[in-house]
């Protein structure tokens, strides 16, 4: 899927969600935020569920890299916590 056909769905997506929240009431300008955090938490959840694949598969096929990636991940927390602090 190319990067134009992934903003038109998030766009449908960012509609039908609006569209949803304003038929249960909220104000456009609250579903708009509720939709767009929605999608958002989608998305991380997504992100995550491929990464936690991505770390099984290292771990049963190639457990030298499963190690390192696991390293590096850690090191990315850590660099990311530093980053929050400042």
């Amino acid at each position: 899927m190319n990067p134009t056909e992934q903003d038109t769905i998030r766009q449908h997506a960012l509609a039908a969600l609006m569209a949803s929240f304003v038929a249960q009431g909220h104000p456009e300008e609250y579903a708009k935020h509720m939709a767009i955090a929605t999608i958002f938490q989608a998305d991380l959840e997504l992100r995550n569920a491929q990464l936690t694949r991505l770390i099984g598969w290292l771990q049963q096929t190639h457990p030298n890299v499963y190690t390192e990636a696991l390293a590096l991940l850690d090191q990315t927390r850590h660099e990311f916590e530093q980053r929050v602090r400042q």
